[in-house]
């Protein structure tokens, strides 16, 4: 575990892995941070350099005053890279992470190799229902949000069999700082890349879950057909499927990466 100091942000991030292996970003969703990728870590530290990073407002990054848009957050990644004198990255991004994998793909192209959108959209919800969000974390807390976020997060069968894991996501939304969670929540509410995701030109694999009710598989199939020869895979799951289906999600992954 290390921090940078970037220019508005004290960023968490763990670098893991021999300096001479491809380097893999890893992106967490919103209200959770970079412990969730630990199925992935375990799974891809044979063949990849892996950074894991709290994005700003979530675990042990700053939180500064909100807003956020998700150039705020994109570019945060782009300083790290260049303090780690990283010059190209493969990324992977999961829902929140995914919204900042679209924004990278469109405004910093020479930055990645390749591309994974995951349980992400083109453009995610709608502004009264994330208005509403922000104003109740704003006055109760992230924990009237965390019983519902769990039951679009995860199917009923996986509730039911892995208790463990289920409440380990609750307590990492549990200590999501309010004001950081509301302040990506509006970088989410912002971000929309229907008109401009056909600009995005890295080999891409874009991964869905059937029972995601959040980003929904119609979501995943049109970023995989505005997105030229991308990749579409669907897994039998809800919305953190880096979590659900951990093995058949890191399958892909390494089937798309090449190893």
């Amino acid at each position: 575990m290390a921090y940078a100091e970037l220019d508005g942000v004290r960023m968490n991030y763990e670098l893991t892995g021999a300096a001479g292996l491809p380097v893999l970003v890893l992106s967490h969703s919103l209200g959770t941070n970079l412990t969730m990728w630990q199925p992935q870590i375990d799974a891809l530290s044979a063949d990849f350099r892996l950074l894991c990073y709290d994005t700003r407002g979530h675990g042990k990054s700053s939180i500064s005053p909100g807003p956020y848009t998700v150039a705020d957050l994109g570019h945060d990644l782009l300083q790290l890279l260049d303090l780690l004198e990283i010059v190209q990255v493969s990324f992977c991004g999961i829902s929140m992470g995914g919204v900042i994998g679209q924004w990278l793909g469109v405004h910093a192209p020479n930055r990645l190799d390749r591309l994974i959108l995951a349980n992400t959209a083109a453009k995610i919800g709608t502004a009264e229902g994330w208005n509403a969000r922000i104003a109740t974390v704003w006055q109760e807390g992230v924990r009237p949000t965390i019983s519902g976020t769990l039951e679009r997060w995860f199917t009923a069968g996986f509730r039911a069999s892995q208790p463990q894991t289920v409440a380990a996501i609750g307590a990492m939304l549990q200590s999501t700082d309010p004001q950081g969670y509301a302040a990506n929540c509006a970088a989410i509410r912002d971000a929309d890349f229907r008109a401009t995701i056909q600009a995005i030109h890295a080999s891409t694999l874009v991964i869905a879950g059937s029972r995601d009710v959040g980003t929904t598989p119609a979501d995943g199939r049109f970023l995989a057909e505005q997105i030229a020869g991308s990749q579409y895979v669907e897994l039998p799951v809800a919305h953190l499927s880096s979590v659900e289906a951990a093995d058949e999600f890191n399958a892909a992954l390494l089937t798309f990466l090449g190893h």
